[in-house]
């Protein structure tokens, strides 16, 4: 008999193992080893995957590619270098947005949390005053407290990831000499904005609205952020406006909004090339009052934004139905493992671009650890807001402590869960993201 041919062999294994590879591929699709410390089972077989990028931003339609091009071509991406007002796409986008939102005043910046910053200095900040801030919320509002040379004091959120008005109320009569209140809208979630709005006249406390996540929210049928004396909006990336970086100070008050073009950079008559601020009789000698921190949004963001203006009804359409049938889904198959937070009465238009839920507290903190590991393994990044690494939680800024225990706060950042919903997946998609949700939890629940 002739000897066997090792590459004969060597071949014969290679695809021996590569059709094992393909059957378990779905099987078994974190590639870890099964073993009896491990939530996945056997029955991994019917598991759900997701191969798409949960970070998947909004794209620039066609019409912002070809204004952003076209600027770049004639070099004027900066927003002053324009013979007027009604030439300079920053200033048109400042209009636009202003149309949408309601507001009398409007100015482009470089970030939101250059407009966070800049609604406390032209409140009339002083360094080392007070502001009253959610516990839960994103680090950059603390950091643009700090940066504004406040200090946080944090008042309690709810299950329902909104400031409570009556801890603010305590928090007030703890700090009679707090005259800032800093509230955010996280996930586009609205706390009672005519509670809140009543504790701050009545205790002559100046309100600020940080709607970074809530353009297109309204409250009793007006945009959010005209509850408060000047509000901030965000195109970040992952926002419903997406320019990768810029936000938007919006006002209805002639003084703070001349300070905040100044501020950003309106110096030596530039703001004559504005369409969304004050005249100059306002602006009067500021210009050489207050310092120019060189905070101007570009043209080439601006040229970005404009064309998805035209569009945001129509997304949040499709974001809300989606949101709204998952849902229905996960409550239907997870029953009271979760429960989703419930939106204040007086909200009559929600964006609902992301989910939240929070696990029930019959889950334990390693269930919901195996919870979070079967979703990653799966294909679906899910997050724990109370994660020790997570930017939402308010242990993490060492750079604005908490002086005081926040006990709610923190029961409900353990609980709270956190999904992106990203607008260019397809429809079927989410009937998968439900599915990686309820079997993940449903995995983590029967671990041993």
């Amino acid at each position: 008999m002739a000897p066997f041919n090792v590459s004969k062999l060597a071949i014969m294994a290679l695809v021996a193992l590569n059709a094992m590879a393909s059957s378990d591929a779905y099987v078994n699709p974190s590639n870890k080893p099964a073993s009896v410390d491990s939530a996945s089972t056997s029955t991994d077989i019917k598991r759900t995957f997701i191969n798409r990028d949960i970070k998947t931003p909004d794209g620039v339609p066609e019409e912002g590619i070809k204004e952003a091009m076209e600027l770049m071509a004639s070099g004027r991406m900066y927003r002053y270098n324009v013979p007027s007002a009604d030439q300079s796409t920053v200033s048109l986008c400042e209009q636009e947005v202003v149309d949408y939102t309601g507001h009398k005043y409007c100015v482009a910046l470089n970030s939101c949390g250059s407009a966070i910053m800049l609604m406390m200095k032209t409140a009339g900040l002083e360094p080392g005053d007070k502001v009253m801030s959610n516990a839960f919320t994103f680090g950059a509002v603390p950091s643009a407290i700090e940066h504004a040379g406040g200090k946080a004091v944090y008042v309690e959120s709810n299950y329902d990831h909104v400031m409570c008005p009556d801890d603010l109320e305590v928090k007030l009569a703890a700090h009679p000499d707090c005259k800032f209140c800093l509230i955010s809208h996280m996930r586009g979630k609205v706390g009672d904005m005519d509670r809140i709005a009543d504790i701050c006249e009545k205790n002559g406390v100046t309100l600020l609205e940080d709607c970074a996540h809530s353009l297109g929210v309204y409250w009793q049928g007006k945009h959010t952020g005209h509850k408060g004396r000047a509000s901030a909006i965000s195109s970040q990336s992952y926002k419903m406006i997406n320019s990768g970086e810029g936000g938007f100070f919006l006002t209805d008050d002639a003084e703070m909004a001349a300070k905040c073009a100044v501020y950003a950079g309106a110096y030596e008559g530039l703001a004559a090339k504005h369409l969304t601020v004050p005249g100059p009789e306002v602006f009067a000698d500021l210009p050489t009052q207050i310092p120019n921190y060189s905070l101007r949004m570009s043209g080439i963001a601006a040229a970005v934004i404009r064309p998805q203006m035209k569009t945001l009804e129509a997304r949040i359409a499709k974001y809300n139905g989606r949101y709204y049938t998952l849902c229905e889904k996960l409550e239907a198959r997870l029953g009271d493992l979760i429960s989703i937070p419930k939106l204040t009465p007086g909200v009559t238009q929600m964006v609902h671009d992301s989910i939240q839920f929070n696990v029930s507290p019959e889950v334990t903190d390693e269930q919901i650890q195996v919870f979070l590991d079967e979703c990653k393994a799966h294909g679906l990044p899910v997050e724990l807001f109370g994660h020790k690494s997570n930017a939402r939680n308010f242990v993490n800024w060492g750079f604005a402590p908490a002086e005081d225990p926040l006990p709610r706060t923190a029961a409900m950042l353990s609980r709270a869960c956190d999904c992106r919903m990203p607008l260019m997946w397809d429809d079927e998609d989410f009937d998968d993201m439900a599915d990686v949700i309820c079997e993940s939890l449903e995995a983590a629940v029967n671990f041993n």
